[in-house]
């Protein structure tokens, strides 16, 4: 398997920052004026790429992929439900990214929205032909383009006028740091696909992290940004009233097939641990191919439910794999299932979505997989030792 250098890792995830989403979701914040939101996206996005980290560096020290490191907790075949979940989930992300990015273009330029739709994906089916650790210069030009001209964005938004007092109702603080931590959580069952290739796990990761963290940070300010000064939280009328012109479509565009080309990659990785028939190369393919469809058949306007249910998910399955690789030392590949894992997942998911009717300060997500720690350590103590030690 061909390396990854630490410098590729933070290029890699540079794209999967800079997205139309994460701008949108941005435009949320406004409602808590530009002070409150900022604090709650930062503080979201230390939490969220804390546990990104974590979450990154089992594969990198594992040298296995996203769900073949969820196997080392839940067991063999109890490793497949999770895998079939995240592809489900991958594909969903790749209709919304695919469907968000052409009606954001189809907004400023005409050729309709099934065309756009069709042109973002063929572009995302370039990537996944060229492959995560060959797309080298086209890469790095697309970064840098990218960087350019969503700082000339950024300059538009924040030079012009004063970016002051709320706009629309405002979520409370505690809803907000939720709402910030869901994108870098999102990311958590399919970062290890890409530190396990690092060849310097621990500072690819956090080079990972890092890149990651800043840029999501910086799109959501910006999404936020442009509704306060624009008054809109529709992305073609932010670019339009920042007389963007051509560079709006490069932006949104290389945005969309440069983040949800992560997506389809690791659907297709994560697709080659429910069976060894399937070739993530042309798995991720046909997840792009179902993506388009489903972007161009169905409405997919508000992705905020989406986002709490992959957090329900996925937040207690990562929780159990921290408490299990760096506080337990478990490995519970050689089983078939581990039902006390299972169990304690199950507790945590139910607590998660208890918990987001409760107006948390510090968000649900912290809380949620804090309490599922504890139940594992728990568990651990009343199971009597370390008997599945990993060697």
């Amino acid at each position: 398997m061909k390396k990854t250098s630490v410098v590729q890792n933070g290029l890699i995830w540079f794209g999967a920052g800079v997205s139309l989403a994460e701008i949108l979701t941005g435009t949320s914040f406004a409602g808590l004026g530009f002070a409150r939101g900022f604090a709650a996206i930062v503080l979201g996005h230390v939490i969220g790429c804390t546990l990104f980290f974590l979450a990154g560096l089992i594969g990198g020290r594992s040298g296995k992929s996203a769900m073949e490191t969820v196997k080392m907790s839940f067991g063999r075949r109890g490793g497949l439900f999770f895998a079939l979940l995240n592809v489900l989930q991958l594909v969903g992300w790749t209709a919304i990214m695919i469907y968000d990015g052409a009606l954001a273009v189809g907004g400023i330029f005409s050729g309709g929205h099934r065309v756009w739709c069709l042109v973002i994906g063929g572009l995302i089916l370039v990537w996944i032909l060229v492959g995560v650790t060959n797309l080298g210069w086209i890469n790095r030009v697309s970064m840098a383009a990218l960087f350019l001209l969503t700082v000339a964005l950024c300059w538009v938004i924040f030079s012009r006028g004063s970016v002051g007092g709320g706009l629309g109702e405002a979520m409370s603080f505690g809803a907000a740091v939720e709402l910030a931590v869901a994108m870098p959580l999102s990311w958590l069952p399919l970062v290890s696909d890409y530190t396990r290739e690092a060849e310097k796990p621990l500072p690819a990761t956090l080079a990972s992290t890092v890149v990651y963290g800043l840029v999501s940070t910086w799109m959501y300010a910006i999404g936020m940004g442009a509704a306060l000064y624009t008054g809109e939280t529709d992305i073609a009328a932010v670019m339009v009233k920042a007389g963007l012109g051509a560079a709006a479509l490069v932006i949104l565009v290389l945005s969309t097939v440069t983040t949800t080309f992560l997506d389809a990659w690791s659907a297709g990785i994560s697709a080659e641990s429910l069976s060894g028939r399937l070739k993530g190369k042309w798995t991720a393919a046909a997840v792009t191919v179902v993506g388009i469809a489903g972007a161009m058949l169905f409405p997919m306007d508000d992705i905020t439910g989406f986002l709490y249910l992959i957090g329900s998910v996925f937040a207690p399955m990562i929780a159990i794999q921290i408490a299990d690789f760096f506080l337990l030392k478990r490995d519970r590949c050689g089983a078939d299932f581990d039902l006390r894992n299972l169990g304690i997942w199950l507790v945590g998911f139910i607590a998660y979505r208890l918990l987001m009717g409760v107006d948390l300060v510090i968000g649900c997500t912290l809380a949620d997989m804090a309490l599922t720690v504890l139940l594992c350590l728990l568990a651990e103590k009343l199971a009597g030792g370390r008997a599945d030690s990993r060697r």
